[in-house]
């Protein structure tokens, strides 16, 4: 199914990006493996972890390349495009696993904690998807038919956007607005031929390792192991998932979902407009009629 496609895998290094990567070069695919190498909080760089990933795909008669950057900058992530082309001749898909954590309860959190973990997850979205996009909209204008094969960019979101996270203000943003990075992104680029769409895993990974409820870990351990996130990113990069853009898809243990985007669940009109007055009287008997409003 995945037999000549080429996909980057960003933050393949690690967790479910390096069982991923693996998947998708035992489908057939051809694999970059990008991974800055850095600890689960930002520090230290190493080539070791993507280069292990290449050394397992390609021992396994698969074909991969190991490309080691720093995901968030434009430069870099255009040369990344740019050697994969160079080396395999396209680039069909990508998915961005790339991130890191500096949790901290928000009265707490410096500016530096908040400006990191956006910079790696939101702008690291944002920087491969600018340049995958400029390069595949430029390949379908090249061609008379435009792009013979639709290509896959696959954003990869949280629940911590839906639900939230204690300590993770910085990260729970991010993750957000990933989400309303790939509706937009995905409304832009349909018409040349690009599918975007957004996977919120839930999976056990040194992100769920660092927490300190052992019971929670032990369940993720046990259940949701990364390798059960993997067919669904590699339908996603497959010709199967043809025209399905625009989602927000889960996988969690032996579980796949498909999410609603946030929708008004009820809504009052007044005639006359409202003020703080009608709304101090009415606001839980029309609007909130029915609904828990202490969500937390």
């Amino acid at each position: 199914m995945l037999t000549d496609k080429v996909c980057i895998v960003a933050g393949g290094g690690n967790g479910i990006g390096r069982a991923t990567a693996t998947a998708l070069g035992a489908a057939g695919a051809s694999v970059v493996v990008n991974d800055l190498g850095v600890s689960l909080t930002g520090e230290s760089e190493t080539e070791q972890p993507a280069q292990q990933v290449v050394d397992a795909i390609e021992d396994a008669g698969g074909e991969a390349m190991a490309h080691y950057g720093d995901i968030s900058s434009l430069e870099y992530t255009e040369e990344l495009v740019a050697d994969t082309v160079a080396e395999y001749g396209r680039v069909d898909g990508a998915v961005n696993f790339a991130g890191i954590l500096q949790d901290s309860i928000c009265y707490k959190m410096t500016g530096e904690q908040f400006d990191s973990v956006i910079n790696v997850h939101l702008r690291g979205h944002f920087a491969l998807l600018r340049n995958l996009a400029a390069h595949w909209r430029q390949r379908a204008q090249e061609s008379d038919d435009g792009l013979a094969s639709q290509r896959s960019f696959l954003a990869v979101s949280s629940t911590a956007a839906t639900n939230g996270n204690v300590g993770q203000v910085n990260y729970a943003a991010a993750k957000g607005g990933i989400l309303a990075m790939v509706r937009t992104a995905a409304k832009e680029l349909h018409r040349t031929n690009v599918r975007v769409n957004a996977l919120l895993p839930s999976a056990y990974t040194r992100m769920i390792a660092s927490m300190p409820d052992e019971e929670f870990k032990q369940n993720y351990q046990e259940n949701k192991p990364p390798e059960k996130v993997t067919p669904l990113v590699g339908y996603m990069m497959s010709d199967e998932a043809t025209d399905i853009t625009g989602c927000s898809l889960r996988a969690s243990g032996d579980m796949v979902g498909l999410m609603n985007d946030p929708a008004t669940v009820r809504a009052a009109v007044n005639d006359d407009g409202w003020t703080i007055e009608s709304l101090a009287e009415s606001f839980r008997e029309t609007v909130g009629d029915g609904e828990e409003l202490t969500r937390v």
